[in-house]
């Protein structure tokens, strides 16, 4: 999928494609000037709008299996800002505690089963809780398995249905985790950043930027730690459980009607001409 970003230089339209690393490395089509666009956003999120683009255009089954998609690399997510988050509290600095973090990771990058099961524990670590919303039932897990490995073609309605649940979970771990936690993953990806422009030519211009999306998460409460920063902030503790919504359909109703369209139009990218749908 691709989004739009401007040259730094002649400040005409460039269309990229989304990178999972968020670091998309481009040359001008207009000038040929080369710059390199640092999207302040999490893989989770772009799987997510990704998926609310897919719904709203009639993809039903696509939209599944990419908000699917979206839940599993969420959980990653608070895998590593609970992990940053607990390791913040000793004396390892964040280059150490990141390395200690992939190479624990690459035992699980490729079972999915096994990342959940970090997840489970990750979380009951930092709630003090067991997370009793990992049920089938609560995951629609038995609908997901229909639609992405034995090819079953949802209706919109089942397929809004799965999206408002992974929208309503998603929501409140993002709550829950609040700022401090988000600041670690914020942080996480700012040295990365941080890394990649220290690999960057002289001539080569940096543009950070921040996508509209259906999550707040990219604008992590009160700032984004910069690359300079050495430690994550202290440990916050155990928080309180926000319920679910009592409707997940009405909130992710809500949250499309306040962001999807601005998301669809900011994702829009032009059709050849004979090829629009009516």
């Amino acid at each position: 999928m691709l989004f739009p970003t401007r040259c730094p230089q002649c400040a005409r339209e460039v269309r990229a494609e989304f990178a999972g690393s968020a670091v998309h490395d481009l040359t001008c089509p207009h000038c040929g000037a080369r710059f390199c666009v640092l999207v302040r956003k999490h893989r989770f999120e772009v799987l997510f709008d990704l998926g609310t683009r897919a719904l709203m255009d009639g993809y039903a089954r696509e939209a599944v299996a990419t908000f699917a998609a979206a839940l599993e690399r969420f959980f990653e997510f608070y895998v590593r800002a609970a992990v940053l988050e607990r390791m913040a509290g000793g004396e390892r600095d964040l280059t150490a505690a990141l390395a200690a973090l992939e190479g624990t990771w690459k035992h699980v990058a490729a079972q999915s089963e096994r990342q959940l099961g970090m997840f489970a524990l990750a979380y009951l670590l930092r709630e003090g809780r067991p997370p009793d919303f990992l049920t089938p039932q609560a995951l629609g897990s038995d609908f997901r398995n229909r639609v992405v490995h034995r090819g079953d073609l949802p209706r919109r309605e089942e397929a809004e249905a799965y999206a408002a649940r992974v929208f309503a979970l998603i929501d409140r771990l993002l709550t829950e985790l609040g700022e401090e936690g988000l600041a670690h993953a914020a942080l996480a990806q700012e040295a990365e950043f941080a890394a990649h422009l220290a690999r960057l030519p002289p001539d080569v211009t940096a543009v950070f930027e921040e996508h509209p999306g259906m999550f707040r998460a990219r604008r992590f409460g009160g700032g984004i730690p910069g690359p300079a920063s050495g430690k994550a902030v202290p440990n916050a503790g155990p928080s309180k459980a926000p319920p679910l919504p009592r409707n997940d359909a009405q909130a992710f109703a809500r949250a499309l009607a306040e962001r999807g369209p601005a998301l669809t139009d900011f994702l829009k990218v032009p059709r050849p001409k004979g090829t629009e749908r009516p």
